[in-house]
C-alpha cells in the first residue's frame, strides 16, 4: 500500500550543468502532473511525464526542475570580423587622405575592438549538448524513485493504522453476532411467556411459532453479518497489496457502511444500537485514512 503524499529530491553536477529536481505529491482523485521547468527542458516534457506515469498512479504531483550553468562549455564566442575589417579599412582610407602623417596600427585597434560587445558576442550554443536530455531524464527518474519510496513508507504507516481499525471492527462484528444469538433465544422465551400470560392455555403453538418467525425475520441481521464478514476479509486482503487500492477500498467501505446502516435500521435493542454506532465510527476513521491511499 502506498500513500499519495511524498517528497523526492535529486541533484546532478558536472563541469557544465547543475541539475536539481524536486518532486512532491499530495492527495488527488486522479493523476495530475504539474511541471515547473526552464524552457531548455521543454523538449523532454513528454518523456518526463511518461516516467512519472510509469511509477505514480494517483495524486497531484508537482515537479520543480532547475538548471544552472557551472562552466563555459555551453557558450560560444562569435567575432564579427566583417564589421572589424570594414571599420579598419574605412579608418585607414580616411587617415591616408586627411592625415597622411599619422601612424596607424591595426593590431592595437583590433585589441580595443575585441572589448566591444558590438564586435565580439558571447552567446549560448544553439544546439544543446547531446548528453543534456539523457542527464535530465536520469535525474528526474531518480527523484521519482525517491518520492515513490517516500509514498511507500507513508503508506506503511497508514496500513498499520487501518489494520488496527479493521481488527477493532472485526471484534465488534463478533460481539454483535454473539449478542444476536443470545437476544433471539431470550426474545423467544419472553414472547412465549407474554402470550401465555395473555391467552393462557389457549395459545396455538403453530400460530405462536409463525408470529415469532415473522417478528424475528423483520429484525434478522444474519445476512448483513455474513456480508460484513466477507467485506472484512476483503479489507484485510487489500491492506496487504502493493498496487494502488485506494478506489477499491473507498468502494468497499461504502458497502460496509451500507450493511451497518441496515443493521441499525432493523434492530431495536439498545445494545445493538450502541455497537452500530461504534462500527460507524471506526468505518469513518478508515474512510479518512483511505483518502490518502494511492
Amino acid at each position: 500500500m502506498k500513500s499519495m503524499t511524498g517528497f523526492g529530491k535529486e541533484s546532478f553536477l558536472n563541469d557544465t550543468y547543475q541539475i536539481d529536481v524536486e518532486i512532491k505529491s499530495v492527495n488527488q482523485r486522479f493523476l495530475d502532473i504539474q511541471l515547473r521547468m526552464p524552457k531548455e527542458v521543454n523538449p523532454y516534457e513528454m518523456a518526463i511525464r511518461q516516467l512519472m506515469k510509469e511509477t505514480l498512479q494517483r495524486g497531484r504531483v508537482e515537479a520543480y526542475i532547475t538548471i544552472k550553468q557551472t562552466g563555459s562549455g555551453n557558450k560560444e564566442v562569435e567575432v564579427h570580423w566583417g564589421l572589424i575589417h570594414q571599420l579598419l579599412e574605412e579608418v585607414q582610407q580616411e587617415l591616408s587622405v586627411h592625415y597622411p602623417e599619422a601612424q596607424f596600427d591595426p593590431a592595437k585597434n583590433i585589441n580595443q575592438l575585441l572589448n566591444n560587445s558590438d564586435y565580439v558576442e558571447v552567446t549560448e550554443k544553439q544546439e544543446a549538448d547531446e548528453t543534456f536530455g539523457v542527464l535530465i531524464l536520469e535525474v528526474v527518474r531518480k527523484a521519482i524513485e525517491r518520492v515513490d519510496a517516500s509514498r511507500l513508507q507513508e503508506g506503511q504507516k497508514i496500513q498499520q493504522v487501518m489494520t488496527t481499525y479493521s481488527q477493532d471492527f472485526i471484534a465488534l462484528v463478533t460481539e454483535l453476532a454473539s449478542f444476536v444469538e443470545i437476544y433471539e433465544k431470550d426474545y423467544r422465551e419472553k414472547f412465549e411467556i407474554r402470550l401465555n400470560d395473555w391467552l393462557g392455555s389457549q395459545v396455538d403453538e403453530t400460530r405462536l411459532l409463525t408470529e415469532l418467525a415473522i417478528l424475528l425475520e423483520k429484525g434478522d441481521i444474519h445476512e448483513e453479518l455474513d456480508r460484513l464478514a466477507i467485506h472484512v476479509e476483503k479489507l484485510q486482503e487489500l491492506l496487504n497489496q502493493l498496487e494502488p487500492v485506494g478506489r477499491e477500498l473507498d468502494f468497499l467501505i461504502q458497502e460496509m457502511n451500507r450493511e451497518v446502516n441496515t443493521i441499525g435500521s432493523k434492530s431495536s435493542p439498545i445494545e445493538i444500537k450502541n455497537i452500530v454506532v461504534q462500527m460507524k465510527t471506526i468505518l469513518e476513521k478508515i474512510r479518512e485514512q483511505i483518502q490518502n491511499v494511492e
